[in-house]
């Protein structure tokens, strides 16, 4: 084809139409119009982002002010935004062309801005105005007692359980409901439509009013991207949670004010007593049918192993009340929680298997099922169109599900009118329809994060992929590494506000997760949709996804286990700034290293060095742990968790602390891989709950425990993860006496026979330690009572002038001064957590300790201790 001469307009190819005029359309960016690849994008339209923001800022703004401020607002915005609009109408045709184009543009731009602010101060007052409306505040203002009749808006949750001193908080079902009816005391009845949170006690408790009040406190403004998650057993499944959205329940509950934090709602019912619920209405069709889906796909993950039976209802529907405490913050510790939170890779995974990848969705060469099916591009679009409507009903129409249908349905409608698509302008336009139909989204952390995911993948993305391309990284390796490392770029800083702490390791698990994410996803789906009509087809794919499943289940807890996994770090916005910083530092490094191998190389070692700190290494480099250790005691925070020495790589561990993942450091730290005993000294949920950081990843001989098991269950949960890893239990007994290596111990207490203890603290195994000519005394968590009859009882005589002693119950003013002043030990530990509400270690402790010579320790304030050296010279190192 010969090339035009200066002056002539270029040839329009043969059955294309409109060429020339597409070409100048796309000369700006570069790209000749080609037959195989019509609809190339030009520069970016950014029109919409102004008035996407504007929206945005203003619902968050106006959600909460009063009546006359939202007038006002909306008033002024809109006399502005029509008098623009006016202005710039009422010109002539020639005035126009005479009219500098900035000007136009500039009043056209501010026209718009002005009336989505409007709308959207409109809506933010609408949705404001629920809260303020209808009798519930003034009931919640006096905590009167009623009976409502409420409509559920979203799936039961129980809250997750949570470490409370030594016990575990008691767990509550939440629903996020509607009050339609109210009737108070004197029998009257008023009509309403108000949003409540409902708090259900699944245990009768009445001591937990605090602990179920923080978790209102907590939740209440929680959405899908902060899901509630369980780790209750599933024999203990309350009736409530079976409950599905548009359910009617009658409660009769006392209604309080939302506690700080409670935007989304204008007062919490509390309801007492752990009935049945009484149910008034049924569920929509479509949410029975939605219900009956995502139970079949419970029924077919029941028999697959205990990850990913956790695991795939949370991808697939956003399910999580199986996924167990010590898992889900292993996915928080690895940043993975956006793959149990229903969002819009859910929904991107399905559309790409339907309508192949966006990039061909309209070349001639696109790809996906319908392509294959022969089906044309607009029914395409329009059965797309039903894919979302059903994804939404089936995965709950919370936000982050709503969200990610906003912007599938923005992409299919570009589809079926045959336009170019634009991907920043279908980002700012979802952004503008969600905060207008829920201003609530304005405020949350989720949205917040959803938004800047996306419009990182957008537009870091593309440019970070093609420059690691220009340096020779394969194309998939590169598009990869440049979504994981855009994401966490730019999420990083409000992450570090939620959680202060900054993950190292987010950017390898999402990318090494990434490759099982869409089978899993795409295998879920299909065993969802197949159990209703053959469920041993849907248990034989649900066996096929368990696979990248429990890959990703691997990837979490390994991650997480780390050493260096993350660091802990301000959680401000001042802090938030100071990491995009460090971020923008590191990019703009990184951008001259990239064409430096060796440097890269180099700087890979590193961080590798750094996030799993090999303990040879890290022995070199800080002296941690100090060779020749005989005891550490881990910082594990309110809690206790002791290891001792019993070979290279062996150790005794004493308690497991409340953290599965903080135990597991340090024990990672130290070393171990060989557990002969876990001694747990008692049932309390500060000992008990790492259990299966312990038992992770490393061989364990056995475990014994008291034999008294309160509380019942967390013993339950003990003897639960013994089973499933074939761990045999045993019972201590006073004057069992066992060795192991150089470490010997005797048992001291609880003593023998029919005697029963005051409860849990006294029934602790005690034990006296020796090794290396050290002897060392651990307390558990005993009190006065069974110190003083340990001191009288025929083990005493051994408890003379100890080495080192573990004081009992963190520290705590209950000490029997005759017994510390008997062992008068050389050095006593403490292990209590930072700031802790319960004043441990106590003063008085402390006092009467370093009063009989005594060095003392603590782990609030000195970290982990080790003890090393000989009777003759004992040693003490600090993490």
């Amino acid at each position: 084809m010969n090339a035009p001469r200066a002056g002539e307009e270029p040839a329009t190819p043969v059955g294309v139409r409109g060429a020339p005029r597409r070409q100048a359309v796309h000369a700006a960016s570069g790209n000749r119009l080609g037959v195989a690849h019509p609809r190339q994008e030009g520069p970016t339209d950014l029109r919409l982002v102004p008035p996407a923001l504007a929206a945005w800022a203003t619902a968050a703004l106006m959600v909460r002010v009063s009546a006359g401020w939202v007038t006002g607002v909306v008033a002024v915005c809109l006399i502005v935004g029509v008098a623009l609009l006016l202005t710039r109408r009422g010109r002539t045709p020639e005035e126009g062309r005479r009219a500098p184009r900035a000007v136009v543009w500039t009043r056209a731009s501010v026209a718009a801005v002005s009336l989505c602010v409007a709308a959207a101060a409109a809506s933010a007052g609408l949705h404001g105005a629920d809260l303020r409306r209808g009798p519930v505040p003034a009931l919640a203002g006096r905590y009167a007692q009623v009976t409502a009749d409420v409509e559920l808006t979203a799936d039961p949750r129980l809250t997750r359980p949570r470490i409370k001193g030594h016990h575990a908080a008691p767990t509550a079902v939440l629903l996020q409901a509607e009050v339609r009816r109210v009737r108070g005391r004197d029998g009257t009845v008023v009509a309403t439509r108000t949003p409540v949170l409902v708090i259900v006690d699944v245990d009768v408790d009445v001591g937990a009013d605090a602990d179920a009040d923080a978790d209102a406190d907590a939740d209440a403004d929680a959405d899908a991207d902060a899901d509630v998650r369980s780790g209750a057993g599933e024999g203990r499944r309350s009736p409530w949670l079976t409950l599905l959205p548009s359910t009617r329940v009658r409660v009769v509950a006392q209604v309080v004010p939302a506690l700080a934090g409670g935007e989304r709602v204008a007062a919490v019912l509390r309801v007492r007593g752990g009935g049945p619920p009484e149910v008034v209405g049924e569920a929509s069709a479509a949410q029975r049918f939605a219900g009956r889906l995502r139970e079949g796909l419970r029924e077919a993950t029941d028999g697959l192993d205990a990850d990913a039976r956790a695991l795939l209802p949370g991808f697939v529907v956003g399910d999580t009340s199986r996924v167990p405490a010590e898992l889900d913050e292993a996915f928080k510790a690895t940043d993975l929680t956006h793959l149990l939170a229903v969002s819009g890779a859910n929904f991107t995974i399905l559309l790409a298997l339907f309508i192949g990848p966006p990039g061909l969705a309209q070349r001639a060469e696109r790809r996906g099922l319908a392509a294959r099916l022969g089906i044309p591009l607009r029914v395409t679009a329009l059965v797309g169109g039903v894919l979302t409507l059903g994804f939404v009903i089936v995965c709950r129409p919370d936000p982050s599900v709503v969200r990610a249908a906003a912007c599938g349905s923005i992409a299919l409608l570009a589809i079926a009118t045959g336009r170019r698509r634009s991907l920043i302008p279908a980002l700012a336009t979802a952004v503008l329809l969600l905060v207008l139909y829920d201003p609530w989204l304005a405020r949350s952390y989720g949205f917040l994060l959803s938004v800047l995911a996306t419009g990182a993948l957008l537009t870091l993305a593309p440019r970070w992929s093609a420059a690691l391309q220009r340096r020779g990284v394969p194309p998939r390796p590169a598009e990869a590494l440049a979504a994981a490392g855009a994401a966490q770029a730019v999420c990083a800083p409000v992450v570090a506000v939620l959680s202060a702490k900054v993950s190292l390791v987010a950017v390898p698990c999402n990318l090494l997760a990434e490759f099982a994410v869409a089978p899993a996803t795409v295998l879920g789906f299909a065993a969802l949709a197949t159990a209703p009509v053959a469920m041993p087809v849907a248990e034989c794919i649900a066996w096929c996804a368990s696979w990248p499943a429990g890959w990703i289940a691997g990837i979490a807890r390994t991650g997480a286990s780390l050493p260096g996994a993350g660091v802990d770090w301000p959680g401000s916005w001042t802090g938030a700034s100071l990491l995009a910083l460090v971020t923008l530092v590191v990019v703009l490094v990184g951008r001259r290293l990239v064409s430096r191998p060796w440097l890269v190389g180099a700087c890979l070692v590193v961080f590798l060095l750094v996030v799993v700190q090999p303990p040879p290494l890290t022995r070199v480099i800080t002296g941690w742990p100090p060779p020749g250790w005989r005891l550490v005691m881990c910082d594990v925070g309110q809690g206790d968790a002791t290891v001792l020495a019993a070979g290279d790589g062996s150790g005794v561990v004493v308690d497991a602390g409340p953290d599965p993942v903080l135990v597991d450091r340090c024990l990672t730290a130290l070393g171990i891989t060989r557990i002969p005993l876990v001694v747990l000294t008692h049932f309390h949920a500060d000992h008990v709950t790492g259990l299966p950081g312990v038992l992770r990843g490393r061989s364990v001989g056995a475990i014994q425990t008291t034999g008294f098991e309160e509380p019942a269950d967390q013993a339950e949960f003990v003897h639960r993860e013994a089973a499933a890893r074939r761990v045999p239990m045993t019972r201590a007994v006073a004057g069992e006496e066992r060795r192991t290596g150089g470490l010997a111990w005797r048992v001291l207490w609880p003593p023998g026979g029919a005697s029963t203890p005051d409860g849990p603290n006294d029934a602790s195994v005690t034990m006296l330690v020796r090794s290396a000519g050290l002897t060392m005394l651990l307390l558990g968590d005993l009190e006065p009572p069974a110190q003083r009859e340990l001191s009288r009882s025929p083990e005493a005589a051994e408890l003379r002038a100890v080495d080192v002693l573990k004081v009992a119950h963190h520290g705590s003013a209950y000490q029997d001064p005759d017994l510390i002043r008997a062992v008068a030990p050389r050095l006593a530990l403490i292990s209590a957590g930072r700031d802790n509400p319960y004043g441990h270690p106590a003063p008085s402790t402390v006092a009467a300790l370093r009063a009989g010579g005594a060095t003392v320790l603590r782990t609030d304030e000195d970290g982990a201790v080790a003890v090393a050296g000989t009777a003759t010279g004992l040693l003490v190192a600090r993490d």
